[in-house]
């Protein structure tokens, strides 16, 4: 703008010079120059006076003139988002809440699986270990019933044995007491017919030695 003032200026018609004295020559502004002014002044008086009537009626949103664009608004935004969340999200949350309850319910079933398993582990083993039980309690049984007969046998053995060591002991004694009896009956015999003949002068006969002795 101040090219063109200045082009202005530079194309006015001018008195040539003379010797008297010089002629000065005022150029006119251009009103286009000074809009920018006038425009910049009036947006900063209308900007002020907006500013002061909102400050005035207070927030949008608390003025009742605005309500009802704001309720459709409000209704609009609700409704995609109802839309959004039935179409979009709640399936998808469906989809993961029937997958995890799937998963749940399988694992819990594996659960009742494993546990029913052990559980039937568990009573074969206890039966298992009643049977080695009752198997181990029945050989020594049978071991001591063994034992003992084999021991009543022996022992049965060594007794006869030992009777028959007895009777052929006593049997041996009594065969050495009859003889040693048979000895001391003849030494007795003997010795009675001597001293009867020394007192009687006369010899006595076996025959009545033997009858005496046999009373006495």
């Amino acid at each position: 703008m101040m090219s063109a003032a200045n082009d202005t200026l530079a194309m006015s018609p001018a008195a040539e010079p003379s010797d008297t004295a010089p002629v000065t020559t005022v150029a006119t502004l251009d009103p286009v120059a000074t809009a920018p002014a006038d425009a910049h002044a009036d947006t900063h008086e209308s900007t002020e006076h907006a500013g002061g009537e909102a400050h005035a009626k207070g927030l949008p949103q608390f003025q009742t003139e605005h309500w009802a664009g704001q309720i459709v608004w409000l209704v609009i935004i609700f409704t995609i988002l109802y839309i959004a969340i039935a179409k979009m999200f709640a399936p998808k949350l469906r989809g993961v809440i029937s997958t995890r309850g799937s998963t749940i319910s399988e694992d819990l079933a594996n659960a009742r699986a494993i546990r029913d398993e052990a559980e039937a582990q568990a009573k074969m083993s206890a039966e298992e270990t009643a049977a080695a039980h009752a198997a181990a309690r029945k050989l020594a049984s049978d071991a001591k019933a063994k034992a003992a007969a084999e021991s009543a046998k022996v022992q049965a053995e060594e007794d006869a044995k030992l009777n028959a060591l007895i009777e052929d002991a006593e049997t041996s004694i009594r065969a050495s007491r009859d003889k040693a009896m048979a000895y001391v009956e003849d030494i007795a015999t003997e010795t009675a017919s001597v001293l009867v003949e020394k007192l009687t002068g006369k010899a006595a006969t076996k025959t009545a030695l033997k009858a005496a002795l046999s009373k006495a």
